[in-house]
């Protein structure tokens, strides 16, 4: 095969073609690229400077140890300014990459602008989800690491954006919760909770004997000392509320620090449990009672009632 002599127009051609691309090339080393180098710094000091607030704030947030409810606003404070900060860091950076190469970036924010209306027509639940999420944050009605109960779904706030909150459970699941939806909010991490219990007891024991024990079984459980910083208050049996058949349910009331029901609870239950069975007071029946047959009973049809614990 006879490979065929080059013309001259196509030499010069390729040599034209070649001249271009060096004059871009050094045009780009020289000028653009140092260019978006210090674009590029520039939009990293911020960023540094961006984290260094936000861990400053997250360290103010953990000395806070006295006060959860403030700490609680830092942290939530530190995690919208990162996203904020973030995003606009990036726009500015993108706006000015396009200006460098030369590209008109007012059409593009035209357009973005007539995009924008079409995508608001279309997808309203954003705009809602974001407009409730700054009504969320001015009206401090929770903040990241208090326990909330939303949309049906208890749990601690581990994250909170505009547009969304993320909730922990007990059991470790994690739901994201559009802002949009949230329409009630129960905050168990404010100033104090109340610790409740009913007790069930049957209606053969004396009320005034079983008030007066129950308020004194509330009252050790209030000056224990590992639970003397957690009540915040005397306890208080609110008598007689409500009778069912046999069952007279005594509730018990103690006001205690966010979060700390549970351990004084189940002190109290035990204490109650002892308790009772040292007097000889009977627990209250279930409405519905249930029957069970002893298999060792001589009259297999004579049936015992289970009793039900303490609520």
């Amino acid at each position: 095969m006879l490979l065929l002599p080059t013309a001259p127009q196509d030499e010069r051609m390729l040599s034209i073609i070649s001249h271009n691309l060096r004059a871009k090339f050094v045009v780009f080393f020289e000028d653009k690229l140092p260019t978006v180098l210090l674009i590029l710094a520039v939009i990293f000091v911020f960023q540094r400077l961006v984290r260094f607030f936000v861990k400053r704030l997250q360290k103010s947030a953990d000395s806070q140890v006295g006060n959860f409810h403030r700490a609680a606003q830092i942290r939530t404070m530190a995690s919208i300014l990162r996203a904020t900060a973030y995003g606009v860091l990036g726009f500015i950076a993108f706006l000015q990459i396009l200006n460098v190469f030369g590209i008109p970036y007012q059409p593009l924010l035209a357009s973005a602008g007539i995009l924008g209306i079409g995508i608001g027509l279309g997808a309203q639940s954003i705009f809602k989800d974001m407009l409730n999420g700054i009504i969320i944050l001015i009206e401090d009605q929770y903040n990241v690491g208090e326990t909330v109960s939303i949309s049906g779904l208890k749990g601690t706030v581990e994250a909170l954006s505009l547009r969304s909150t993320r909730l922990r459970d007990g059991d470790g699941a994690l739901y994201t919760i559009p802002n949009g939806q949230i329409a009630t909010v129960s905050n168990l991490s404010r100033d104090f909770s109340i610790a409740t219990l009913q007790v069930s007891v049957d209606a053969s024991a004396n009320p005034d004997r079983v008030i007066a024990l129950l308020a004194k079984l509330a009252h050790d459980v209030r000056q224990d000392s590992a639970f003397k910083d957690i009540a915040i208050a005397d306890p208080v049996v609110l008598g007689v509320d409500k009778i069912e058949g046999r069952a007279i349910t005594y509730p018990i009331q103690i006001r205690v620090r966010v979060n700390q029901r549970d351990g004084v609870l189940r002190e109290l239950r035990r204490r109650i449990i002892l308790a009772f069975e040292r007097e000889g007071i009977p627990l209250g029946n279930d409405p519905a009672n249930m029957l069970i047959l002893h298999a060792n009973s001589p009259n297999p049809t004579t049936p015992t009632i289970q009793r039900p614990l303490i609520s």
